[in-house]
């Protein structure tokens, strides 16, 4: 149940960020946009035609779409594999939709070898360009201990950035969960670390 949750978060997360990538791009429209728009209609086979082209030329965005594409059988036979090739490739290029999804595989153990340091890698990656998804999932890692040193400030850390842009119920309650663990001084620090924290572009 988890497992599929994910998948379903991932291509929600993947279209709310190419809505704005189609609109970011709607005055200059390109193969980029319109396969984007086609996908956010429905009209897959249209979107598979437009993005396939790029994605093979190396566009991370476009490999990133056609891996959601590819996870869930959007317009294509779902071929779990042929989505983890597709999301690695465009998080190598530092897409942190992708990278957020590859911290879920190794974490996971499903469709690869289990392996905690590399998804903690992965989420680190995302976090730090600011997916608040990563961000999450890597605070989770820092609360839990997860193959990462149990740290309470960069839990609190990661879940008040979170928390902080919507007031995201869910994260505030990790954060408030994670206090109770946490001496004022760490407190003080976990927050001056979540005021002055910046995101890092890898594009």
């Amino acid at each position: 149940m988890r497992h599929y949750a994910k998948l379903l978060r991932a291509t929600l997360t993947a279209s709310l960020m190419l809505v704005a990538v189609a609109m970011a791009g709607a005055a200059v429209a390109g193969p980029l946009e319109n396969g984007v728009a086609a996908y956010n209609r429905g009209d897959y086979a249209t979107a598979l035609r437009l993005l396939r082209p790029l994605a093979d030329q190396g566009n991370a965005d476009a490999q990133d779409m056609l891996a959601v594409m590819y996870t869930v059988g959007q317009g294509v036979p779902q071929d779990r594999a042929e989505a983890i090739k597709l999301y690695r490739l465009a998080a190598e290029q530092g897409n942190a939709h992708a990278q957020d999804y590859l911290g879920f595989v190794y974490l996971d153990g499903v469709e690869v070898q289990q392996d905690y340091a590399e998804a903690a890698k992965w989420y680190r990656k995302a976090a730090e360009q600011g997916n608040i998804d990563a961000q999450f999932n890597l605070g989770e890692m820092y609360e839990q201990g997860t193959r990462v040193p149990q740290d309470y400030v960069l839990a609190y850390m990661w879940f008040s950035l979170v928390a902080a842009p919507g007031e995201r119920l869910y994260a505030s309650e990790s954060r408030d969960r994670v206090a109770k663990h946490m001496t004022p001084e760490q407190i003080a620090e976990a927050q001056k670390l979540a005021r002055e924290w910046k995101p890092k572009s890898e594009r």
